[in-house]
């Protein structure tokens, strides 16, 4: 199972384990991909809308809001991107078989369209989290702005991408292009190294 997940990494090879940048004191960031996510987009057939919703909230126990935002329950999650559009993602093991299900709960409602191989899901926390995005988000993550369940798509040094907080602790989750991975990790590290970061399989 490791080495599947490894196969899948965007990050392997890019960024070995370990700890990096600043040596003495804890760690300011930590890095972990999640590696094997199911990521799919959602846009709802007009008019059907609440349907969808009803739909999700039925099979995964959440109802997604036509509104920005991310809701989460057992490795499952909805990111609101748009008017009547959703951002699916499962991580392991719920990942298996997820966009499957996903077209065949809402066919007739909506179109699924498969992102999974396009993605790379990063984790991202420690004590310096917010000042190591701030080198290159151009949105405020204050906690009174940027509270737990917040999302934006925005840019990271030109690089498209879906940041959303996800609880008190300030862990945020960042899906980037896959294939801007190698681009979006030379920056991030380079903004981490004062702070010494930590990645984690």
């Amino acid at each position: 199972m490791a080495d599947a997940l490894h196969a899948r990494s965007a990050l392997f090879g890019l960024a070995p384990p370990g700890r990096h940048g600043r040596e003495s004191g804890p760690a300011g960031l930590v890095v972990r991909e999640v590696a094997g996510s199911a990521i799919a987009t959602i846009a709802a057939r007009k008019g059907r809308a609440e349907a969808v919703m009803a739909a999700l909230a039925e099979r995964y126990g959440i109802r997604p809001a036509d509104a920005p935002g991310r809701l989460a329950r057992d490795g499952v999650a909805f990111i609101g991107a748009g008017p009547r559009q959703w951002i699916a993602s499962a991580e392991p093991p719920a990942a298996a078989g997820f966009v499957r299900d996903l077209r065949a709960r809402l066919a007739g409602l909506a179109a699924v369209a498969d992102q999974s191989d396009s993605r790379v899901v990063l984790r991202l926390a420690g004590e310096h989290v917010r000042d190591v995005l701030a080198k290159g988000v151009p949105i405020d993550l204050h906690p009174d702005v940027f509270p737990p369940g917040a999302t934006a798509a925005t840019l990271v040094v030109h690089v498209g991408v879906q940041l959303s907080r996800l609880d008190d602790a300030e862990t945020f989750e960042l899906m980037a292009p896959r294939s801007m991975a190698g681009s979006f990790w030379s920056w991030l590290t380079a903004s981490a190294a004062e702070f010494g970061y930590e990645v984690t399989i």
